[in-house]
Formats: C-alpha cells, structure tokens, sequence
C-alpha cells in the first residue's frame, strides 16, 4: 500500500495520547512536535507500511518527534548514504529519537562501524550519543563482524568516559555493557577496560567502570557466555 506523508501523520495522530506526551515530556523529551505515540503503535504504522526510502525522507523532515522514530523504522538501509546519515544525525534532539534511529536503520548501513568511530569523537551531545549507541547496537545484532572491530571500540569508550553530560556517560556504559556481552574474549577485553576505568580520578570515568564492571562479572552474564561458549 503507497501511503502520503498527510496519510502517516494522520495515522499518527489517531492513536496519540496527550496523556502520554505530558510523560514523556516528563521523561525529558522535547515538548515541541511531541504528540504522544508509544512505540508499540509507532512500530504497528511501520509494519503496515513496510520498507519506503522516499516516504521515510518526508516523513523524517516533518519534524515530528514520534514521525522521526516512523521514518527511521521503514527506511532502507541499503539506500542511506553517509550524507543522509549526517544530515539526520544533526537533527537528532532526543535520547529516543537517537537511539531508534541507531537501533532500527543505522546500525544496518555499511557506514555504520565508521561512524561510530567518528561520532563518538564530536562534541553535540547526541551526535556523540549516536557513536556510542551505533556500538551497542551493532554488539548485540551485527553476528558476523569479528571481535577486532568491536576491541578497536574500547580505547574510544575509555577516552570519552570523562564525558559528564547524562546522555553521553549512559550510551558509553551501554556500549561498554554490550560489548562486554557478545562472548568470553571479549567480555574479558571489556571487563578489564571497566576495572581500569573503575579506579580512575575522574567520577564520570569511575561510574562508566564500575557500574560496568559489576555487570560483566556477575553471574548471569558469566553463566550465559561460558553456556554459550561450551555448546
């Protein structure tokens, strides 16, 4: 089914909930363009409209925070260029937005490993956000790249752990996390990044370590990976 972008925001709009914009303008989400779409529903448009590059485009420059999540979930990965990658990271203004987009498109394009090089190094906040949720993202659902590519992220992590804005040191633990999670070899590459971080001076640093460290180690990761490992 060909859909208009007046159709897609029409559908938006039927199964916004003011309710739930107030809590997720609570949550710190922007207020403008916010109508208050779970991400279940969002999820439900997406799947009736399935894969659509040029509508994913229209939808995405309308600005509307829950329209922006739409478009990341039916573009086509194998048709984002670097350019539109740059052109949507800058808008990037939200946590959520950010982190779908990262999730559902991004972490597919072949730019992706490039980019979470490059991103985790610029200084807007969630452009930084996006390496480091590029690097999570691509941990848990890339299967076949090599551990090299993943260890080549920990001495980035270590470095932007000093990072004290909140959306930063979270995303740079989450990657930390992940990383740590694919297997043994890395999980002990991770965990020895998270102590060393640990005892750092820095306070941003230390949480980053800690908080990190205490996952990696703990028995239901370890239990998986040598589960994992042993099969």
């Amino acid at each position: 089914m060909t859909l208009t972008l007046n159709k897609v925001l029409e559908e938006l709009r039927r199964v916004s909930n003011h309710e739930w914009a107030a809590r997720s303008i609570q949550a710190g989400l922007r207020p403008e363009n916010t109508w208050g779409v779970s991400v279940p529903n969002i999820r439900k448009i997406a799947k009736s409209i399935g894969r659509d590059h040029s509508l994913a485009q229209e939808v995405w420059d309308s600005k509307i925070h829950e329209a922006m999540i739409l478009a990341c979930m039916i573009d086509v990965p194998d048709l984002v260029s670097d350019k539109q990658m740059e052109e949507w990271v800058r808008n990037f203004d939200s946590w959520d937005v950010c982190d779908a987009c990262c999730g559902s498109l991004f972490n597919k394009s072949k730019y992706a490993f490039a980019k979470a090089v490059e991103w985790s190094s610029r200084e807007e906040e969630f452009v930084k956000r996006a390496g480091f949720a590029l690097m999570a993202s691509l941990a848990v659902h890339d299967k076949v790249a090599s551990d090299a590519k993943f260890a080549k992220f920990l001495p980035i992590i270590a470095r932007e752990s000093t990072d004290s804005r909140h959306f930063v040191t979270k995303a740079a633990n989450w990657a930390l996390r992940q990383i740590g999670k694919r297997n043994l070899r890395l999980n002990r590459a991770a965990t020895l990044t998270a102590r060393r971080l640990s005892r750092m001076e820095n306070r941003n640093s230390r949480w980053v370590g800690s908080d990190a460290y205490r996952e990696l180690t703990g028995r239901p990761v370890q239990a998986r990976l040598k589960g994992k490992h042993e099969r």
